[in-house]
């Protein structure tokens, strides 16, 4: 990740741990449906990232985009897990008391 990113996802993390709001239980099925938002989330934020490129790839073909598409996946499920953006937390505190 860039620098760049890496700011806003610290500014987001400030501001849901600014909300003063208790943690939500760590292992729970409504923590794992938010967290597969979040990646959902992540992976709609690269595959954007990707189409913004500048040039034309002299090499591409419909198995590189494929892959591409997988690895894209993969990396927004492991960081969905890994870093906290504060969407599946914000999530789990609007929804925790409507889940039973």
């Amino acid at each position: 990740m860039n620098m760049d990113m890496s700011n806003m996802f610290d500014a987001v993390r400030h501001a849901a741990e600014d909300a003063h709001m208790p943690a939500p239980a760590p292992n729970s099925e409504l923590r794992d449906a938010a967290e597969q938002f979040e990646a959902i989330f992540l992976n709609q934020f690269l595959k954007q990232a990707r189409s913004a490129k500048l040039a034309e790839d002299l090499f591409g073909s419909n198995a590189k985009s494929t892959y591409e598409e997988m690895l894209d996946r993969e990396y927004s499920n492991s960081m969905a897990g890994q870093v906290n953006l504060g969407i599946a937390e914000a999530l789990i505190r609007q929804f925790e008391g409507q889940v039973k």
